[in-house]
C-alpha cells in the first residue's frame, strides 16, 4: 500500500464524526476530506458503521482519509431524539436485524412491534433474541413466547442465556456464513455479554442492571463493528430507550401482515376499524384472534408515520389544511341551520 492510493475500507466505528475503518487486516483512525463534509446534506450523506468506504493512506499507512461512500444495501434509521430534524443512521450493509430484549422488566411487546417495524424497513431480515431466560419459569416463558410470536409472525425467536451460554448456539447457526448484523435493544439486556460469548473471549463492556427497573447504564456509548472468528460481522450499538418511526415506509406492513390482511376484508375500503359495519378487524378481536392491544399499537405508529409525512410533504399538508377548513365550514353550517330551526 502506498499514500494516495484509492482504496475501499469497512467502517468499524464512528464517534462524533471521527470513525475507524478496517484495511488489509487492520484499524486505522479515519475521517472525511472537507469536500466531503462541505457537499453532504444530511447525516445519510455521512459514512455510519458498516459503510463500505473510499480512502487514501496518510502517514505512513497508519491514518485514512475518507473520499467517498459507497452504494448502500441496507440502511437502519432512526428519527433523531433531540431535534427531530434528521435521520439518524444506526447500520449500513446489514443482513440481519438482531432485537434483543429481555425477559426481565424490559420486556414489552409494543416495543417489540415497533422496532420490528424500523428492521424491516431498513432492507434487512429481522431476528428476535430474548435474554436473561434464567429470569422466567416455564409458564411465564411460555406467555410471554407465545405473545412475542404473535407479535412478530415469521420472524425468529431465539432465548439465551449470556452468563450460562445457553441457547447462543442457536445465535450462531443465524451467524453461518459470514453476514453482517447489528444488535438493537435498550441498555442492559445483554447486548454486550452475548456478544461476548459469540466472540469467544471479552470484546465488549458489560454492567449490571438496576433492580428496581430493569434499566442498565449506558455501557457501549458508540456504534462498533466487531469481526468474529467465523467472519460474521456484528454491530454493537448503544442502547435505544425511544425508537421513532420517522422514515418507515414499507415495515409497517411487513411487520403487521395479519392486522392489514384482516383490514382488505373490511366491507369498507376507509374502514377505521372502530365501528362500522363489516369491519374484519373488530370481528377478529371479537373472537380472540387479534390482541386489542395489537391493534392499538398499529392505528399508533401508522397515526405517526401519517403525521410525518404530512410534515415533509407541503402538498399533503396544504390538502389537510384545506380538508379541515372544509370540514369546518361544514359544522359550523350545521350548527346555524340546527339555530333557524329553533327560532333562534
Amino acid at each position: 500500500m502506498t499514500d494516495n492510493q484509492t482504496m475501499h475500507a469497512l467502517v468499524t466505528a464512528e464517534h462524533r464524526q471521527a470513525y475507524r475503518v478496517h484495511l488489509d487486516g487492520k484499524d486505522l483512525p479515519a475521517q472525511v476530506t472537507g469536500k466531503f463534509m462541505g457537499e453532504a446534506v444530511s447525516r445519510l450523506d455521512f459514512p455510519t458503521v458498516g459503510d463500505n468506504v473510499e480512502v487514501t493512506l496518510h502517514d505512513n499507512g497508519e491514518k485514512a482519509v475518507i473520499h467517498a461512500l459507497l452504494p448502500r444495501k441496507s440502511i437502519l434509521l432512526r428519527k433523531e431524539v433531540w431535534t427531530g430534524k434528521d435521520a439518524q443512521p444506526i447500520a449500513a450493509n446489514i443482513d440481519k436485524v438482531f432485537i434483543v430484549m429481555g425477559l426481565d422488566g424490559n420486556y414489552n411487546i409494543a416495543r417489540l412491534e415497533r422496532l420490528l417495524v424500523a428492521a424491516w424497513d431498513s432492507g434487512a431480515v429481522p431476528s428476535v433474541i430474548f435474554t436473561k431466560k434464567d429470569l422466567c419459569g416455564p409458564a411465564e416463558l411460555d406467555e410471554k413466547l407465545s405473545a412475542a410470536a404473535q407479535a412478530a409472525p415469521g420472524v425468529d425467536v431465539n432465548c439465551v442465556c449470556g452468563v450460562s451460554g445457553e441457547g447462543v448456539e442457536a445465535v450462531e447457526r443465524l451467524l453461518a456464513g459470514g453476514i453482517s448484523c447489528c444488535f438493537l435493544g435498550s441498555s442492559g439486556v445483554g447486548k454486550s455479554t452475548l456478544l461476548n460469548r459469540l466472540c469467544g473471549r471479552e470484546m465488549a463492556a458489560t454492567r449490571e442492571v438496576r433492580e428496581d427497573d430493569s434499566r442498565g447504564r449506558h455501557t457501549t456509548v458508540s456504534r462498533q463493528l466487531y469481526i468474529l472468528p467465523g467472519g460474521a460481522k456484528i454491530i454493537d450499538t448503544p442502547g435505544i430507550r425511544e425508537f421513532c418511526l420517522e422514515y418507515a415506509e414499507d415495515g409497517l406492513g411487513s411487520s403487521f401482515p395479519d392486522v392489514e390482511e384482516l383490514a382488505a376484508r373490511c366491507r369498507f375500503n376507509d374502514c377505521s376499524h372502530e365501528s362500522e359495519p363489516g369491519c374484519a378487524v373488530q370481528e377478529a378481536i371479537a373472537a380472540g384472534e387479534l390482541p386489542p392491544a395489537r391493534l392499538k399499537n398499529y392505528r399508533k405508529m401508522q397515526r405517526e408515520m401519517f403525521l410525518t409525512e404530512t410534515k415533509h410533504d407541503a402538498k399533503k399538508r396544504m390538502l389537510l389544511k384545506k380538508e379541515s377548513r372544509a370540514f369546518a365550514k361544514h359544522c359550523r353550517n350545521i350548527t346555524a341551520t340546527k339555530r333557524k330551526l329553533r327560532g333562534y
